[in-house]
């Protein structure tokens, strides 16, 4: 049986993203998501698949749930969250890589929250996060960076648990 983590960079507001882009581009963001997700499974919306600039993720796993198509190159489709993760019983760990529907419904079936949390408020964002209940979640982990010549804001590498 699977862990199903949700992966995010995420800000003081929950802001992840705005007009299908992210928000933020932290280098030492994008090697951790890298590094964590090579090699498992990845589950993704259409509109986070289409925004992905390469198209399907390189050793991954990539499902695309969508109602409406099927051309989704270099992925699997699955028309409902459930039938993606049935297809996925036999994995070790899954990722839920965005966007904002997806991170909802996935959330009451998550195991781990592995996110970014960037000390900054965007002036404009029109996707979000979930709030993040501290009666579910327990911070497990937490690695503090300051911000530097590649990154514009501090930021830290959080890690929740189910409590």
């Amino acid at each position: 049986m699977y862990k199903l983590a949700l992966i995010a960079a995420i800000a003081n507001n929950n802001a992840i993203g705005n007009k299908n882009k992210l928000i933020y581009w932290l280098p030492n963001d994008l090697r951790r998501f890298k590094a964590l997700t090579t090699g498992h499974t990845i589950i993704m919306g259409s509109n986070t698949f289409r925004s992905l600039p390469k198209g399907a993720l390189p050793n991954r796993r990539n499902i695309v749930l969508s109602r409406k198509g099927n051309d989704f190159l270099g992925a699997e489709h699955y028309a409902s969250l459930e039938e993606a993760l049935e297809s996925c019983k036999n994995e070790e760990i899954v990722y839920v890589i965005g966007g904002e529907m997806l991170y909802r419904a996935s959330m009451p079936h998550a195991d781990m929250l592995c996110l970014t949390e960037v000390a900054d408020t965007p002036a404009e964002a029109d996707a979000f996060f979930p709030d993040i209940d501290k009666n579910v979640w327990k911070e497990t982990e937490r690695e503090n960076h300051k911000k530097d010549e590649k990154h514009e804001y501090d930021y830290s590498f959080v890690t929740y648990s189910k409590a």
